[in-house]
């Protein structure tokens, strides 16, 4: 089963309008762990205490406050974010279109599935059709979960991907020191880096890839459960590097010798028969 929409709206570009709705495109697969008090295994509760008469405060008499000021607060309600003169709180207006390569993935935050309408399924069509001939990606502006986001979409086979985006100015600058030391790096070494490079390139298939910190966790889980007895495995600390040329060639050998055992071995042909001479 789907999961269900969380928002529904339209794209738009031009004077072209696609009724949508907005599906996850990605869910967390991590093991959840709830906190338990040591000593009898109680579930660990919080409560919400007012700091001011340290009383348990329900729900309904929580609001939202903006601290402009230290301890002072502006209260916000629910009429104030829907007074927000926003154009993209049920649209997703295209403002523009760019490479794919054009954008920094440091950029992209999360994905959405955007589903048309019946009525405007053709649209949607045509847009995919016009987009990925051109290799195009719109750039767009949304609203929702209270908050206005810069978006990029494209498509993943036939489905449009709506991703959200940080703001350039949520991007922090990478200003650290030891960027500015002046490492002076040999040709030779750059040669030998490109030579690991090359022998580690294969084709993108992110299906050969999986989660096995996670797998290896469940087990244990598994494994308490059952009773079993969980062995401790020591971690070794990884090698210094101390000559980075040796390093490098240690690697590039490294590389070579694990792509000739995961090549697969040639099958032998068989020799042809003789045929039986009639006597």
């Amino acid at each position: 089963m789907p999961p269900r929409s969380m928002w529904k709206g339209a794209i738009s570009f031009g004077l072209v309008t696609i009724p949508v709705s907005v599906f996850p495109a990605t869910e967390e697969r991590s093991l959840k762990f709830n906190q338990l008090h040591d000593a009898d295994g109680g579930r660990i509760k919080y409560k919400r205490v007012c700091a001011v008469d340290g009383e348990e405060v329900e729900f309904d008499h929580i609001v939202k406050g903006y601290e402009y000021e230290k301890d002072r607060y502006v209260v916000l309600t629910e009429d104030d974010f829907d007074a927000v003169p926003l154009e993209s709180s049920r649209a997703i207006d295209i403002v523009q279109f760019v490479d794919l390569s054009d954008i920094d993935p440091v950029l992209f935050k999360k994905s959405y599935y955007l589903i048309p309408d019946e009525t405007g399924a053709k649209a949607y069509a045509l847009l995919r059709r016009a987009m990925s001939r051109d290799g195009k990606v719109g750039i767009a502006k949304v609203s929702f979960r209270d908050k206005e986001h810069l978006a990029a979409l494209r498509f993943k086979d036939n489905v449009f991907v709506l991703e959200t985006m940080y703001w350039p100015d949520e991007i922090r600058a990478a200003d650290f020191e030891v960027l500015d030391q002046d490492s002076r790096v040999r040709e030779n070494e750059v040669e030998m880096a490109r030579s690991l490079i090359e022998n580690l390139t294969a084709d993108w298939n992110p299906e050969e890839f999986r989660d096995e910190y996670r797998e290896a966790l469940f087990s244990i889980v598994e494994k308490k459960i059952a009773g079993e007895e969980i062995e401790i495995v020591e971690h070794k600390a990884p090698a210094k590097v101390v000559d980075l040329m040796e390093a490098l060639k240690a690697s590039v050998e490294a590389a070579k010798k694990k792509a000739v055992e995961e090549k697969p071995a040639a099958k032998k042909k068989a020799a042809p028969r003789k045929k039986a001479v009639a006597a």
